[in-house]
């Protein structure tokens, strides 16, 4: 660690832990975790793929036509996953409140393709209540397997919001219940809503909150999850010409999840989702809101149907190593009106072998298998990949009692 990133620590421990001790706490209740880790990727794509997103493999990023981004492979390098984050606790008559602000180097939205600070979590909870950017209850986290390659199963619910929710079961790590009011109109791509609504030039707005909820329930060692989410999606056609073709959707999903151990060394991460207009809560899907029927119909939106589907294994194989292998998938019910190169199935799919030589040093090696195929046209296009990572963590606990 460099002296800028000494000095940048060090403030940033000083600073949570001085507000801590200014709040009245004493410094042997209140305890801040500093901690993160820097990552290296490099890997060979075997076509060329968007190079905005030259680094993951997304099958939404695939070519839609021949040769769309070139006609050979490339080799990458990133250190992009490289990531830092604060965590305190701080003990109130209320109950201990619990912060987290974190983020990491990987570009997305504007800065797209760029190594440049991304926000990730910055989240208060004190009791059953809690708000700011954390995991949406929607989602399940515990879904995503052990892999090195960044952005994970693309038939997965993954989406951090903006969110005020409450929590009325808190027993541990399988027995919870979640209600959100989530910030609507968020892209999973942290870009521009409206480019999820395939519709001639119109301004969406959204009335209403995105709501959600999840229960999860124990399972012998593991858990089953279902989770729930309702939407209202509105657009309003401002140009002044015939027709007017302002309207809107009701966006909704379910999602089914679970962790089941298989003997000690074996976690089976497995979730199903169905749903309309809730696109951007998926990992990697497209547009939440498409043409119902071609021209020369006037133009009106329909919620895209969509189904998300994922099956991985973790395995131990010993303290020093551990593998993981699985498939997702994610298919659209397209609509009429899209074009004929719209995205309509998404598969994904790879194996790994990673090693762990010395406390807080990870390495792999991982090949993986991704494949786009259009609505009506008959393109696809297919990528294999090859990636090998490095990664070194890094924590400092200061106070709690020490």
């Amino acid at each position: 660690m460099n002296r800028r990133m000494r000095i940048v620590v060090l403030t940033m421990a000083g600073l949570a832990f001085g507000g801590l001790l200014a709040s009245g706490a004493r410094a042997e209740e209140a305890k801040t975790d500093i901690y993160g880790y820097v990552m290296m990727d490099a890997g060979y794509n075997s076509i060329a793929i968007d190079p905005a997103w030259f680094d993951v493999q997304r099958p939404t990023k695939l070519p839609s036509v021949d040769k769309q981004f070139g006609d050979k492979g490339n080799t990458f390098f990133s250190a992009r996953q490289t990531r830092f984050g604060v965590k305190s606790w701080l003990p109130t008559s209320r109950g201990t409140l619990k912060t987290i602000f974190e983020w990491e180097m990987f570009g997305v939205g504007v800065d797209a393709g760029q190594t440049t600070i991304r926000l990730r979590h910055a989240y208060g909870e004190l009791g059953k209540f809690g708000a700011g950017q954390y995991w949406s209850p929607f989602m399940d986290i515990d879904v995503f397997p052990n892999t090195i390659e960044y952005w994970g199963p693309n038939g997965m619910a993954f989406f951090r919001n903006v969110q005020i929710r409450y929590m009325p079961i808190q027993k541990g790590d399988h027995h919870r219940m979640t209600i959100a009011l989530e910030r609507p109109g968020a892209s999973g791509d942290q870009g521009a809503y409206a480019g999820r609504v395939e519709l001639p030039p119109i301004t969406p707005r959204f009335p209403l909150p995105d709501l959600s909820a999840e229960y999860r329930a124990p399972l012998g060692k593991g858990y089953v999850e279902l989770a729930g989410i309702v939407r209202d999606i509105q657009w309003e056609d401002n140009d002044g010409v015939p027709p007017d073709i302002s309207g809107g959707v009701t966006g909704w999903g379910f999602n089914l999840s679970s962790n089941i151990h298989a003997g000690e060394d074996n976690i089976f991460r497995l979730s199903a989702l169905y749903g309309e207009g809730i696109e951007n809560y998926l990992n990697d899907a497209p547009v939440d809101v498409a043409i119902k029927t071609a021209p020369p119909a006037v133009p009106e939106g329909k919620a895209l149907p969509v189904t998300g589907l994922v099956a991985f294994l973790d395995h131990t194989w010993s303290k020093m190593a551990s593998s993981s292998v699985g498939y997702s998938y994610v298919h659209i019910d397209n609509s009429e009106g899209q074009l004929d190169d719209a995205f309509k199935n998404g598969h994904y799919a790879l194996a790994n072998v990673l090693f762990y030589p010395a406390t807080n040093v990870m390495a792999g090696v991982e090949g993986g298998w991704i494949r786009r195929e259009n609505f009506r046209d008959g393109f696809s296009s297919d990528d294999t990949h090859i990636q090998v990572s490095a990664r070194y963590n890094f924590s400092v606990s200061i106070g709690g009692g020490q």
